[in-house]
């Protein structure tokens, strides 16, 4: 009996989001056809240069824009950051922060800070075995 992979085909959305690329601005193909998963291997191991130029220059989903900016989601949409930013949008932002990214950056260091302390004292809590 072979331990091999099923033939599954994968989303497109669901492949963007694990590659971390903005659906809409990939081509048209990657959009409207699944990938099985030797072709999503593939992608990943030997990113075409759309996906490559993509990765680097964006337009980025939100969780990528979160992420460069050292906030969270919900700090993207309490500042009303709803359209996808490219690197040099985000480039810019990072270089000359407007007050709402200042104070989301703020408060997402300020939760991290607390997740992680709730986190020791529970490793804390445990009996050690």
């Amino acid at each position: 009996m072979s331990l091999r992979p099923s033939p599954q085909a994968m989303k497109s959305a669901t492949a963007a989001k694990k590659l971390g690329i903005y659906l809409p601005a990939a081509p048209a193909e990657f959009q409207e056809n699944a990938l099985s998963r030797e072709e999503f291997k593939v992608l990943q191991e030997t990113p075409p240069e759309w996906l490559a130029d993509l990765r680097r220059n964006g337009p980025h989903p939100r969780a990528v824009i979160a992420q460069k900016l050292n906030i969270s989601i919900g700090g993207l949409n309490r500042s009303d950051v709803t359209e996808a930013l490219t690197t040099a949008q985000i480039t810019e932002l990072l270089q000359a922060p407007p007050a709402w990214l200042v104070e989301e950056r703020t408060v997402h260091a300020k939760a991290r800070a607390e997740a992680k302390l709730a986190k020791e004292r529970e490793a804390a809590r445990r009996p050690k075995s």
